[in-house]
């Protein structure tokens, strides 16, 4: 199992910031790993064939493609019979439904008292993508909105530049919750309406793009701040998160160009966050707008922001409620067990260990002439600036699934701006309202497969593939274009590439 988190004592002493990275054991490369990282996942300028071990999207990690809905709900292949087993009670706790407290089933009790979900299932649905509501009478467990408001920057987070102060709504907390438990309200009531736009493609094709309204109603506890910053929230993909995690942060902090000194109009931005978990300033990586620095740390805040579970990391029992939610905080919880929190350490590590090993399913038809084909358009105008194509993840003394690993996540984990179209006037740490962190590509060939229902985009907004890359804007707007600008068929193998990832 793994260990908890670690004490302040036994913490090293702090990196510059981005660059720490106390949530691994590390074994530093040597000179001539280096040389072989650097030759390995240096861009390709072949594609008549695919690339050696193309195939294999996680490295040795790499699930063998299934055709089923749980693609993206299996162990990965280099897991020992040991390591199996805890990821399947990790996955049983993950797919657990919590029941409101009091309760028989002491180690279930627990849920809100206001919530978005009983489970991380409900939100992440097979581990895939969530889905926007469906009709006005429709709720979905898997989007919800983030809220909070302007404030200074604290002492602790003026060391990272560009930091954007913010703290939590007065009355309604980090996020809204539309769930609560009887006998308290729930926060309001979402809905979302669309409205469409045409866009001309080169050939004669057209595009039919919806651009989403969201609305928060029924207001229990009165209005909203007036500086209230809102934004719409649809759950992401869970497959690969470990071998993110262990990307080197030298790696990704390499690739960011904050002030575009090349000249590309890319400008990719670290996101500096302050962990919670270590005490110290980290590099985001988790969360559309890399919010999070680790797996632990997401899982905990999910928890207690999603489900109202109470957590060593985040120990209210009462979840999100503020102060002004008197009865939600005087509501039963279940912090009143040999627990100590509604679910306690050793089950956290549990859920953190699935978490990080949900399997990266095998690439897909990648020596068919159109998805080469495809490769290369996706290199030709610009895409891998952003969507870096490959790493090396680091040596692990301690995660040999995840050590020293060729990945293909096709993101650079870093912010860009991605327009007015795509923005939510929201930040997050050091993220604009118009940054979002690139998200990575492994597996999106499979979200429909897995359920039918899922979309793209932070927001849930683009039905197809070519809808997500039509709302691209800001930094990626040359590369958008030069995608309405493709023949037909170019446009097609490109699709066709995306599919087979």
């Amino acid at each position: 199992m793994l260990a908890a988190p670690l004490h302040a004592t036994d913490r090293p002493a702090p990196a510059a910031p981005g660059l720490a990275e106390p949530h691994l054991s590390i074994l530093p490369r040597t000179t001539h790993e280096t040389r072989r990282v650097e030759r390995v996942t240096a861009p390709t300028e072949d594609f008549a064939a695919p690339e050696a071990f193309e195939e294999n999207s996680a490295g040795t990690a790499t699930l063998p493609h299934r055709d089923d809905r749980d693609a993206f709900s299996q162990p990965p292949a280099n897991l020992t019979f040991e390591q199996g087993l805890e990821f399947h009670l990790g996955e049983a706790l993950f797919d657990k439904l919590w029941v409101f407290s009091p309760a028989s089933t002491l180690a279930s009790d627990g849920l809100g008292p206001v919530y978005n979900a009983r489970a991380c299932q409900r939100c992440h649905i097979r581990d895939g993508r969530g889905r926007l509501p469906e009709g006005p009478d429709y709720r979905s467990a898997s989007t919800f909105l983030r809220i909070s408001v302007p404030a200074p920057v604290p002492p602790h987070l003026r060391a990272i530049p560009d930091y954007i102060g913010m703290v939590p709504e007065p009355t309604y907390g980090w996020q809204l919750q539309d769930f609560s438990a009887p006998g308290v309200d729930p926060e309001y009531r979402l809905s979302v309406t669309f409205t469409e736009e045409e866009i001309a493609l080169n050939g004669g094709e057209v595009a039919h793009l919806r651009k989403p309204q969201f609305e928060a109603s029924a207001l229990k506890y009165g209005p909203l701040d007036s500086e209230a910053m809102l934004s719409p929230r649809v759950a992401p993909p869970m497959i690969g998160l470990g071998l993110l995690e262990a990307i080197p942060a030298a790696d990704i902090l390499a690739l960011a160009d904050p002030d575009d000194l090349d000249g590309d109009g890319i400008s990719g931005r670290a996101n500096l966050v302050w962990s919670k978990e270590f005490d110290q300033i980290m590099l985001g990586r988790f969360g559309l707008k890399a919010g999070t620095a680790t797996i632990h740390e997401q899982s905990a805040a999910a928890f207690s922001g999603d489900i109202g579970i109470s957590t060593p990391l985040f120990p209210q029992p009462y979840g999100d409620c503020t102060a002004q939610q008197v009865d939600c905080r005087a509501a039963p919880h279940g912090d009143e067990d040999l627990r100590g929190t509604e679910i306690d350490q050793p089950n956290m590590d549990l859920v953190t260990f699935y978490s990080r090993n949900i399997a990266v399913p095998a690439r897909r038809n990648l020596d068919a002439p159109e998805v080469l084909r495809g490769k290369s358009v996706f290199y030709e105008i610009g895409c891998t600036s952003c969507h870096t194509p490959k790493f090396v993840t680091h040596r692990l003394i301690d995660r040999p699934e995840q050590s020293f690993q060729l990945i293909w996540p096709y993101s650079d984990l870093l912010l860009h701006d991605m327009g007015e179209g795509l923005a939510d006037n929201r930040p997050e740490a050091r993220a604009t309202g118009r940054e979002w962190r690139t998200a990575p590509l492994w597996g999106i060939g499979l979200t429909q497969q897995v359920s039918a229902r899922a979309t793209f985009l932070h927001d849930g907004r683009a039905r197809t593939l070519l809808e997500a890359i039509l709302w691209h804007g800001g930094e990626a707007q040359a590369a958008r274009d030069r995608v309405v600008a493709l023949p037909p068929a170019d446009r097609a193998a490109l699709i066709s590439f995306l599919e087979s990832l």
